[in-house]
């Protein structure tokens, strides 16, 4: 029987400079963070599953690469928040990379109102205000 959504790791190149974005500017809860074997690892709480970032210690990471449209992979990592204009005001305040300033979604039925920006490795974050009649679906 399925419990819910875990987590979702990635690869970032500065722990420092992610737990910084995630906990500081985003919100996220910090619930482990430990060196192991080949890095660095931190587990961050969402409140609705978690993150998980691994900072390898010895090689050079290569900045986020954008999945091609026709190519299979991960896209981006998304978070709701109560109000979207809100979060991205700080964030661009921050000096936050903007990739797309807020605007009405398209998916209405899903979200309300979206934003993306990019976290310091390139990562494509995308800030969403849920539906209000999402749960009814």
């Amino acid at each position: 029987m399925l419990l819910g959504f875990e987590h979702v790791g990635m690869t970032v190149s500065d722990m420092d400079r992610a737990v910084a974005f995630y906990c500081e500017l985003l919100g996220l809860r910090l619930a482990l963070r430990k060196s192991v074997d080949r890095g660095e690892l931190a587990f961050f709480d969402t409140g609705a599953g978690m993150l998980e970032l691994f900072a390898p210690a010895s090689s050079k990471v290569d900045r986020f690469r954008d999945v091609p449209v026709d190519e299979a992979g991960l896209r981006h990592i998304t978070f709701a928040f109560s109000s979207v204009d809100a979060i991205f005001e700080t964030l661009e305040k921050a000096g936050v990379e903007i990739v797309e300033r807020p605007r009405d979604a398209y998916n209405r039925e899903m979200i309300s109102r979206v934003a993306f920006v990019r976290d310091g490795d390139g990562i494509l974050v995308e800030l969403i205000e849920r539906a209000p009649d999402r749960d009814a679906l």
